[in-house]
């Protein structure tokens, strides 16, 4: 067995093994081998993840099923894993995405420079979104929400694999911003007054300045989801009124998928919509407030899913 590294890792097991606490899934780096990383990951009960195999590079990249139980979907099909069932990304050119019917273990084997560097930037990035938990869990896991929801639309369109990592990183910290909003005025049970409402809406700003000078560099990346996602396809949202086209489409499909959301949630000012009522919303609102093509995209996702939602 090698040594992991030398690198810091914050958080730990009682037995020392650096260990992630995702909202989704636990994950522990066991060690190196023959200079693979081997990992532990442990998928949460109705909870997801997906996997983006870089073909250029060529790495090792390995997923087996330990125990319980979890499909499979690979370009719309789906299938149960068998317990011992191994899945090498590099077979795969397009997204794998994995839906734990149970809670779940993973052996996962990796090359290790691109596992823990990756492992110590989520660590990292981690630590940012408990900080959002803390203050306000409504937050972090309708942020969780967001980011499952934007790569399932993603996927729908069939857009390019390459730009995925940025709409899940743009899509998880969207609400990023709002560590900057008293919870006086997020949580406020009435209308807001037209103080506290330009309070609100600068989250967009500011959050897109907190990922464009986060210690992540590549996070900067993703400021301008942070940024439009109020953004409306008729030009009528903030912060900068931008319109159709100029609205990137990452930032469009976590408008939608942020609106749905919202509009679903019990709040303690308000009472969610049923799912019937948010998608005739969403209707209402295709091509006006919304990106149409998002909008039917998301809709159609709905569908495949019998209008469950998280």
């Amino acid at each position: 067995m090698d040594t992991i590294s030398n690198r810091s890792y914050s958080n730990q097991t009682s037995e020392g093994y650096p260990v992630l606490h995702l909202g989704y899934a636990d994950v522990v780096l066991l060690g190196r081998w023959n200079g693979l990383s081997n990992a532990l990951y442990s998928l949460h009960k109705n909870s997801s993840f997906w996997v983006q195999y870089d073909n250029e590079d060529g790495p090792v990249e390995s997923y087996t099923l330990l125990n319980g139980v979890v499909e499979m979907e690979y370009e719309g099909k789906r299938h149960l894993l068998d317990i011992g069932e191994k899945v090498d990304a590099s077979r795969y050119e397009h997204i794998i995405s994995f839906y734990g019917k149970t809670e779940a273990d993973f052996l996962i084997e990796m090359s290790a420079e691109i596992f823990e560097v990756g492992f110590l930037e989520t660590q990292i990035l981690q630590e940012e979104a408990d900080a959002i938990a803390s203050v306000d869990g409504y937050t972090y896991m309708h942020s969780n929400r967001i980011k499952d929801y934007s790569i399932e639309v993603w996927k729908q369109l069939e857009l390019p694999i390459e730009s995925l990592s940025i709409l899940r990183w743009g899509a998880y910290f969207h609400d990023i911003g709002k560590r900057v909003v008293p919870l006086e005025i997020l949580n406020k049970p009435g209308k807001l007054t037209a103080e506290e409402w330009r309070i609100m809406k600068t989250h967009t700003t500011e959050g897109a300045k907190i990922m464009r000078e986060h210690t992540v560099e590549w996070l900067a990346d993703t400021a301008f989801i942070v940024e439009q996602h109020h953004e409306r396809y008729d030009g009528k949202g903030y912060p900068y009124g931008l319109k159709g086209d100029e609205i990137m489409l990452e930032s469009a499909i976590v408008s939608v998928v942020d609106a749905f959301d919202a509009m679903t949630t019990d709040r303690v000012y308000k009472k969610g919509l049923s799912i019937q009522e948010a998608v005739k919303e969403l209707e209402d609102g295709r091509g006006t407030q919304f990106n149409p093509i998002v909008v039917d995209a998301f809709i159609e996702i709905l569908k495949k899913n019998q209008f469950n939602w998280k």
